[in-house]
């Protein structure tokens, strides 16, 4: 007797931008319209202490997908090369037989040594990772987008962008007023649109599908009805000191980016800081912020609709993660920056369809988990092997009740701020280039920052929660200052070039083996 034929197993691995970890409505975010997120969390897991690795764009894309921390994989700011020899997620993907399909962008930048000297992918921000297919590239140029736009029958103005300006005239910045681009032609509905086209054409086989969002991205400018979807007055009030002032004390780097650095993707002019908004104009920012989420799950509503109505809602694992967070008026700052939590913490949500899953959806997770961790969760979803490369492990054991016994009890993530391309705070600081990289090892307790060329920083998270008060140089502390410092070093010493043992040499040059 024949047996009938194994459903294909499939994968969503939706990637957001600049969503700021604890801002779920599982996570105590009551305020937040997301009924299909929250949904999505009723029926997965959801970790609370999940972290990236680094910011911005560029190298927290280049951990989630290749499993590496950043002093491992190096590409430590947006237009730093990906070294080739590292493997990925679309590589192993495809190893096992999946085609690994790209809606979105990885802020990647390939590495000289294996592209052409004239390869026009050098002059931009980013590009798609090789080893994934673009099936909706958005960057490098934007070009399929706003084409799409246009056969719309909507008419571009001359500079492309100010489609995403408010209606009315006027810069970017915080605003009540809609945007240009109506909802049905926004950046996510083409995302939506693209992913769904490709979901149609892969009937009856199985697919991984990468499906990325822009937003909530700045410039926090959202399309009608999603710009006054939230009220100010209703803002979660922002962390920060009582002024920007006493906030730039706390530390060198701080003060740096408080009195100098601006958002240059949510101010038009680039020139406009954090410190200088009025609380008014944070809490418009935040409401803003809001609705470009809500539109997002408006979206994502359409692509679980799809995979219900053809039946393979139960057979795809979806993951739902970030690449950063976002200060969002915390601290006096804007962006992705420096060594607040505000920049690291991101959502994670995974729902395993199987059965082994079923006692714990719903399920909150407190342990420290990181970036690092998905490409190894998705790996071992699909039984396919793990490389030695990855730093990070499989989170499936969260979700079938059997978490390993000897799991991570603290968080690691790292910011290289030379950011050459765009505000050269070495030049403020007074530092040369290899100098500008600070590290934090963080858990239930306190959080450690080190520097390479600047003071440390230690906080004591139970009786300073908002991180304020430095206990670096305090003697009482003195002792969790060694101790901390210690971990430090414990975990670059664990962790630190351990990739090319993840190789052997053949002949041919370097063959990826797995663990």
């Amino acid at each position: 007797m024949d047996m009938p034929a194994a459903k294909p197993k499939n994968i969503l691995l939706v990637v957001v931008d600049q969503w700021r970890g604890l801002m779920l409505p599982k996570l105590g975010a009551s305020y937040l319209k997301l009924p299909n997120i929250d949904r999505l969390c009723a029926e997965g897991v959801t970790f609370r202490n999940h972290f990236t690795q680094c910011a911005p764009c560029g190298p927290a894309r280049a951990s989630l997908l290749t499993g590496l921390y950043l002093m491992n994989h190096r590409a430590v700011q947006n237009t730093i090369p990906l070294d080739a020899r590292f493997t990925n997620l679309g590589h192993e993907l495809r190893r096992g037989g999946y085609d690994a399909a790209l809606v979105g962008y990885t802020t990647t930048t390939p590495d000289p040594r294996t592209t052409g000297a004239n390869d026009p992918r050098f002059l931009v921000l980013g590009d798609i990772m090789d080893g994934f297919r673009s099936v909706g590239a958005f960057e490098p140029y934007k070009d399929a987008y706003f084409g799409w736009v246009a056969q719309q029958g909507f008419r571009l103005p001359d500079n492309r962008e100010d489609i995403w300006l408010p209606q009315g005239g006027g810069g970017a910045g915080a605003t009540a007023r809609p945007a240009v681009i109506p909802k049905e032609l926004s950046d996510t509905a083409w995302f939506t649109e693209r992913g769904l086209t490709y979901l149609r054409g892969r009937a009856g086989k199985p697919w991984f599908l990468h499906l990325g969002y822009y937003r909530p991205h700045p410039p926090f400018i959202a399309p009608a009805p999603y710009h006054d979807m939230y009220r100010p007055q209703d803002m979660p009030e922002p962390v920060r000191a009582a002024s920007p002032a006493e906030e730039a004390r706390q530390h060198p780097l701080l003060a740096w980016y408080v009195n100098n650095v601006a958002q240059s993707s949510f101010f038009q002019d680039g020139k406009g800081l954090a410190s200088a908004m009025s609380e008014a104009e944070v809490a418009q920012m935040r409401a803003t912020y809001c609705g470009l989420m809500s539109e997002i799950d408006d979206q994502l509503g359409r692509v679980f609709d799809y995979l219900k109505r053809s039946g393979q809602w139960d057979d795809t694992l979806i993951v739902f993660t970030c690449d950063h967070g976002e200060q969002l008026g915390d601290h006096h700052l804007l962006g992705k920056i420096g060594y607040h939590d505000e920049s690291y913490r991101i959502p994670m949500i995974v729902r395993d369809p199987r059965r082994e899953a079923d006692a714990t959806r719903g399920h909150v997770v407190e342990r420290f988990t990181e970036t690092i961790d998905t490409m190894p969760t998705i790996l071992d979803w699909l039984g396919l092997p793990i490389p030695r490369q990855c730093d990070g492990r499989s989170l499936l054991g969260f979700c079938t009740g059997a978490p390993p016994a000897d799991w991570r009890t603290e968080v690691h993530y790292e910011f290289d701020f030379r950011d050459l391309y765009y505000s050269k705070p070495e030049s403020g600081l007074g530092l040369p280039m290899d100098k500008c990289a600070l590290a934090v090892v963080q858990d239930a307790r306190f959080k450690y920052v080190h520097f390479a060329a600047l003071p440390p920083l230690l906080f004591d998270l139970e009786r300073d929660p908002g991180q304020f008060v430095d206990r670096a140089t305090d003697p009482a502390y003195a002792a969790r200052l060694a101790e901390y410092s210690a971990k430090m070093l414990d975990w670059r010493l664990g962790f630190a070039d351990r990739t090319l043992t993840g190789y052997r040499a053949t002949p041919d040059g370097l063959e990826v083996r797995a663990a």
